[in-house]
């Protein structure tokens, strides 16, 4: 089976409010990307994944006046994907949901949310992840109430054949200094969003603990934005929010380290080569930045199973690199590129 994360930059952008595909030569979020183009860019790499699930990133909105399910369901229909159900989890409003689409007749999947819910006090031990989480960020004596932005999409499950398993779709993003005016002000804007991020990991570490615990084989994907050598800020911390989340760093046991071999690769080195899953057009420098920020997290029994990853990047992966259709459409769909995983269950 094949399993995607894949972060699609203003996919809300391509829609109505009905969940109509907006097919047309209107602007897209994309910088100078029309939505035509977008859209027919995104149907040629769905259709190259050819995935049995892709957690979608950045998925259309959910709020009063649009629902991410119909939406992506017509996107998908559109393209005729094997892809086609799709589920979504807490909602935001941030323009940026968290869902899931997969085949049917491959896999039952369904929300299905852990953890008690919780009032405005919170709690410490991960609470359900549309509570609130009381946690020390500063470790000032005084506990600091976390909320995600992004609720994380749990879901629940089973293969055609009967295997069952958890996923967990995550979008850990720490907000930008909007209104700062200074370059202390920044700074401390910055820290403050950054200890919020790591809460929010350690909180998402607690349930995957209590996954692992259980004995369930589990998938945790997404987009992390956070990780070794990212910011100026790391040293502050300690610890990234993909370490956090594999466990990296910290006394525990194999079976309780989650496994990601790009973000393997990039905890043993702190200079050369290393992969790349986003990339951005920095204005002020004339460049392109590239990052490591998306991943595919495996238990160790899902590891055990030899499991292949695979990052299409367009300049990167040979196979992408040689049909130029594909490589074109991975550079005008978004800002990052799928992570595809393939395995036996």
């Amino acid at each position: 089976m094949r399993f995607v994360t894949y972060n699609v930059e203003w996919f809300n952008s391509l829609f109505d409010d009905q969940g109509a595909v907006l097919d047309d030569d209107g602007w897209s979020g994309r910088h100078e990307v029309r939505r035509g183009d977008q859209l027919a860019a995104l149907g040629i790499v769905f259709t190259a994944l050819d995935a049995d699930a892709v957690m979608v990133i950045e998925a259309p909105d959910h709020n009063g006046k649009r629902t991410t399910v119909p939406a992506l369901e017509n996107f998908a229909k559109l393209f005729d994907l094997r892809a086609h159900r799709a589920i979504v989890g807490f909602t935001n409003d941030t323009q940026q949901e968290i869902a899931l689409l997969f085949d049917p007749d491959r896999l039952n999947c369904r929300h299905d949310p852990k953890g008690a819910p919780t009032g405005k006090k919170g709690a410490r031990e991960a609470p359900r992840f549309d509570g609130v989480f009381r946690i020390d960020l500063d470790i000032d004596a005084t506990e600091d109430l976390v909320v995600f932005s992004k609720p994380p999409l749990e879901v629940a499950a089973e293969t055609a054949q009967g295997a069952t398993f958890r996923m967990i779709g995550a979008h850990l993003k720490s907000k930008a200094p909007h209104g700062a005016t200074s370059r202390d002000e920044v700074m401390r804007m910055a820290i403050t969003s950054r200890r919020k991020q790591q809460a929010q990991a350690v909180w998402l570490r607690q349930r995957i603990v209590q996954h692992l615990d259980a004995g369930d084989d589990l998938i945790v994907m997404g987009d992390l934005n956070d990780g070794p050598g990212l910011d100026e800020y790391e040293r502050l911390f300690g610890r990234s929010s993909v370490e956090i989340v594999m466990g990296e760093g910290a006394e525990v046991a194999a079976g309780q380290l989650l496994y990601d071999p790009h973000a393997r690769r990039a905890l043993t080195r702190r200079i050369g080569a290393m992969n790349t899953t986003a990339r951005f057009y920095i204005a002020a420098e004339n460049r392109y930045l590239q990052a490591l920020l998306d991943y595919i997290m495996v238990s160790r029994g899902l590891r055990a199973k030899g499991p292949r990853w695979r990052i299409w990047h367009p300049f990167d992966d040979p196979g992408c690199w040689r049909v130029p259709e594909l490589r074109d459409a991975l550079l005008t769909a978004s800002d990052h590129f799928p992570v595809s995983m393939d395995i036996e269950l």
